[in-house]
C-alpha cells in the first residue's frame, strides 16, 4: 500500500531552526521515498511500511539528540504528486 504524509516538527527549543532542519535533513536521506519540504511542513510518500519506519527513526533519532519535540502528522492512503503544478 501507498501511504503519504505531511509533517511538521515543532521543538520545544530555542535552536528550532537547527532541530527542524536536521529532521528534515535525516528524512531526505532515503532515496526510496518521494520527499518535499516547504516553508510550513514536509510530505513524504512512498511505501506505507517505509514511509512509517522512517517517520519513528528519524523522530526518535530527533529525540535523542534534541531532547523535548512535537511532532504533528497528517496521514492519507495513496500516492499523490508532491511536485508543485
Amino acid at each position: 500500500m501507498q501511504l503519504t504524509a505531511e509533517l511538521s516538527l515543532y521543538p520545544l527549543s530555542e535552536n528550532y531552526i537547527e532541530i527542524v532542519l536536521a529532521f528534515i535533513e535525516t528524512l531526505e536521506q532515503r532515496r526510496d521515498l518521494t520527499i518535499r519540504r516547504n516553508a510550513m511542513s514536509t510530505q513524504i510518500s512512498g511505501d506505507a511500511t517505509q514511509v512509517m519506519q522512517v517517520i519513528q527513526s528519524t523522530l526518535r533519532k530527533s529525540f535523542e539528540d534534541f531532547g523535548k519535540q512535537v511532532l504533528i502528522a497528517k496521514f492519507i492512503p495513496g500516492k499523490f504528486s508532491l511536485d508543485a503544478n
